[in-house]
């Protein structure tokens, strides 16, 4: 088997804290977890999914938002341009 060497800058302070959680995991070397990791991510047995942190709003902006979502179905403080000209006269105010 032909070998290539990967070379992955990162922080010093990542670097020892993955260490450490690989050999508590029962690693013998943080290089092992990423072999193991590449393989089955290479043979797409392992899914990856990148969420983004909620944030909700506050009780005073949730409120402002659900109304302003109101006005829009119904139709109240909506305007709507006719044309680009319209548009920019619309935006200027």
């Amino acid at each position: 088997m032909q070998r290539t060497i990967l070379q992955v800058p990162m922080p010093r302070e990542l670097k020892e804290s993955a260490e450490k959680a690989a050999l508590n995991a029962g690693f013998s070397s943080l290089q092992e977890v990423l072999r193991v990791f590449m393989k089955k991510f290479a043979n797409k047995k392992i899914d990856l999914a990148f969420e983004e942190e909620t944030h909700y709003l506050s009780p005073k902006a949730e409120k402002r938002y659900l109304k302003i979502m109101e006005d829009f179905k119904t139709g109240r403080n909506i305007y709507t341009a006719k044309n680009v000209d319209d548009l920019m006269t619309q935006l200027l105010q």
